[in-house]
């Protein structure tokens, strides 16, 4: 069994990925980390905390990180994900469950340099940059580092080049990327090239409240909002469930295929949060990631569904 802590930043489609990362045998999830991204760190910490009450994992520690960005001013992103993040399905706050006075990234650097730990990021690397900043050997000592975010040949969600995690705080993920490069480990690009493949529709929706009322009506809860969101945005009927991609090919490698390169973070200008994917070596710079270009949509949703399902 591997282990994994989520940094995340719940969030209606992190909030899926915490619910498969729970149910799937192959993965330990010893801690959950929040940053500043699709909500507010404190309501990301009270999202996650709604989330493991639903499935009775309150034995998750949750420790909150990052307010901010590392330079740039926070634009959160609850025009998207609801004023509560949770698609303002306002469900009720988990009593007795308060902040921990241990921080995300001291709760990182005492884990993770015990060994065999993996990270699947999915927010803002803001945690993971301070990481850095603070204790390089905890910060290499990732076994595995999975992170939604970023794009390649795809069109943006928050401008026509760029992905909301980097653009968030792209100085922390060029940190990341930079690093990575100078010490000769890769990091795995689940993007939005492969992300934008996978949609929640309202017939598997539908299909998932047949088979499993109770977790069919919790998903359509903190879902309305973002179905509405991307009919009016992008007129796609359902919607992009991110994060939940990067837990599952951190699961199952075979989901996802793609190409390695040196990839390098735009920090400013109108291309901020840009992820710079060199697939033609132009650079002449060894692969700092992989960098994933194609789904297996079936997989996906076999492996998602199937232990979505299993609940209660």
């Amino acid at each position: 069994m591997k282990k994994i802590i989520i940094d995340c930043d719940p969030g209606i489609d992190d909030s899926l990925a915490i619910m498969l990362a729970l149910q799937s045998p192959e993965v330990e999830v010893v801690g959950i980390t929040i940053v500043a991204g699709n909500a507010p760190s404190k309501m990301g910490f009270e999202n996650a905390k709604k989330v493991l009450n639903f499935l009775g994992r309150l034995d998750v520690p949750v420790y909150v990180g990052a307010d901010k960005p590392r330079v740039r001013d926070y634009v959160n992103a609850l025009d998207t994900h609801g004023s509560d993040g949770l698609g303002e399905s306002f469900l009720p706050e988990v009593e007795g469950q308060s902040i921990p006075s241990k921080s995300a990234v001291d709760f990182l650097k005492e884990t993770l340099r015990k060994g065999n730990v993996s990270v699947v990021a999915l927010g803002p690397l803001t945690n993971l940059a301070q990481l850095i900043d603070e204790d390089l050997d905890a910060f290499l000592a990732i076994e595995r580092l999975v992170s939604m975010g970023g794009n390649f040949r795809s069109h943006g969600n928050c401008s026509p080049v760029a992905e909301y995690n980097y653009w968030e705080d792209p100085d922390s993920a060029k940190v990341v990327y930079n690093t990575l490069y100078e010490n000769g480990r890769m990091i795995e690009m689940v993007g939005l090239d492969v992300t934008r493949k996978i949609v929640l529709t309202p017939n598997i929706l539908e299909d998932i409240k047949k088979a499993n009322p109770k977790v069919g009506d919790f998903i359509e809860k903190i879902t309305w909002f973002y179905f509405k969101f991307h009919w009016e945005w992008e007129h796609i009927r359902g919607c992009v469930i991110n994060d939940p991609l990067a837990v599952a090919q951190f699961i199952d490698p075979g989901i996802l295929k793609g190409i390695e390169a040196y990839t390098d973070v735009e920090t400013g200008g109108i291309s901020l949060g840009q992820t710079v994917v060199d697939s033609m070596g132009f650079y002449r710079k060894t692969s700092n990631a992989l960098v994933y270009t194609d789904v297996d949509v079936d997989a996906f949703w076999d492996m998602f569904l199937n232990r979505i399902l299993s609940l209660y």
